[in-house]
């Protein structure tokens, strides 16, 4: 089986659970095609470059999928029909990232400065 990271955007309007349901929906999609998510990740509702189907907004949802190209081709078939989907991309990965987390600043230990920072530039 492939490696696939899987992000969509969700319309703005819909609550984060009914978030969470689609993305639940997309996982026994994915396990009925002999798949398997491996993560599953809500990055919250953020702001859009530009405007998609008249939302400035969207719900970011990132899921790593252990699954056979054929359970990809089905996700996607189905993300075409659901009109709460803005946008969504699939890419085959060799491997997943350790964090994909969206600060990685939030990685370091606390108290530990960030690069180049100093005892005097911080005020």
């Amino acid at each position: 089986m492939a490696l696939y990271e899987h992000l969509l955007i969700a319309r703005q309007d819909i609550s984060a659970q009914q978030v969470d349901a689609l993305a639940t929906h997309l996982k026994t999609i994915v396990e009925g095609e002999g798949g398997k998510i491996e993560k599953q990740e809500y990055w919250g509702l953020r702001g859009l470059a530009y405007r998609i189907k008249k939302n400035r907004k969207g719900h970011y949802v990132l899921l790593n999928i252990n699954a056979p190209a054929g359970a990809v081709i089905e996700l996607e078939r189905q993300l075409k029909i659901n009109e709460d989907v803005l946008r969504y991309i699939t890419v085959k990965v060799d491997q997943f990232d350790v964090s994909s987390s969206k600060n990685r600043r939030d990685d370091k230990p606390e108290g530990e400065k960030p690069a180049g920072e100093t005892e005097e530039t911080v005020q």
